[in-house]
């Protein structure tokens, strides 16, 4: 089945999904293997893979070890235009719709575009929105771009409305990995009433509580990665708490 035909079945049926993200730059063999058998018993949804300033030649060889070690989806999270490998399943074709930074909004796109479409993996035209997560992140850095404030949901959920207009496929509300404080229970109620695609929530979520309540207010998919490589055994605690969420019959 096509990724983005999965994920919009779970959204329409509100199943959960639950996103391990990996850092090429912070695993090595024996953590990955580690990570990656962790996700198989806790029945982790996908993969993210990538980061916001890559410095090792890993990509493509941390996405190869994924494939050849389970079935789950292994999804490009670019921080850049040549974040790019066959050895994926799909790419989260991102557009920063946050910021104002016209390189984020469709330079970086263009540059990719060819080797994308050379790669022949899925695209998953995602509408990328930064939030405060209370201290500076690395994306926000090399981004150069403010992030939405915390407290402004409106602001939100109009950035987000705006990207399902443009014909975004999934909006992706990130603090940033290592956030102080997580996106907020109100905002992801308010940005999820007002679209109908699928809404991916990231950054700062370190517990299964979380991960639940976020799921709760409206998340379609939840991002965790930082509290991970901190502590992998993680993944069974947060899995089993998106996977307890309701499911529509």
């Amino acid at each position: 089945m096509k990724i983005k035909q999965h994920i919009f079945d779970a959204h329409a049926n509100n199943k959960k999904l639950f996103a391990v993200l990996i850092d090429p730059d912070k695993v090595d063999n024996a953590s990955l293997t580690g990570i990656i058998e962790r996700g198989v018993a806790a029945k982790v949804d996908l993969f993210f893979l990538g980061g916001s300033l890559l410095t090792k030649d890993v990509l493509e060889s941390v996405a190869q070890q994924i494939k050849a070690n389970c079935t789950i989806p292994v999804i490009l999270f670019p921080g850049n235009g040549m974040q790019v490998t066959a050895a994926a399943d799909a790419i989260l074709f991102l557009s920063l719709i946050s910021g104002r930074n016209p390189d984020l909004l469709i330079g970086q796109q263009v540059q990719a575009a060819p080797m994308v479409k050379q790669s022949g993996i899925e695209v998953l035209s995602t509408g990328y929105m930064l939030i405060d997560g209370g201290t500076a992140t690395t994306v926000s850095y090399i981004s150069n771009t403010m992030p939405i404030p915390a407290n402004k949901p409106d602001i939100a959920a109009c950035t987000a409305m705006a990207g399902e207009m443009l014909g975004m496929k999934l909006i992706y509300m990130d603090a940033g990995s290592g956030a102080k404080t997580p996106i907020t229970e109100s905002m992801i109620k308010v940005v999820s009433k007002n679209i109908s695609i699928p809404l991916i929530i990231g950054g700062g979520i370190t517990d299964a509580e979380k991960a639940y309540l976020n799921c709760k207010a409206g998340a379609d998919i939840i991002v965790v990665g930082n509290a991970i490589e901190k502590d992998s055994s993680l993944i069974a605690e947060i899995s089993a708490a998106i996977h307890s969420v309701p499911v529509i019959a």
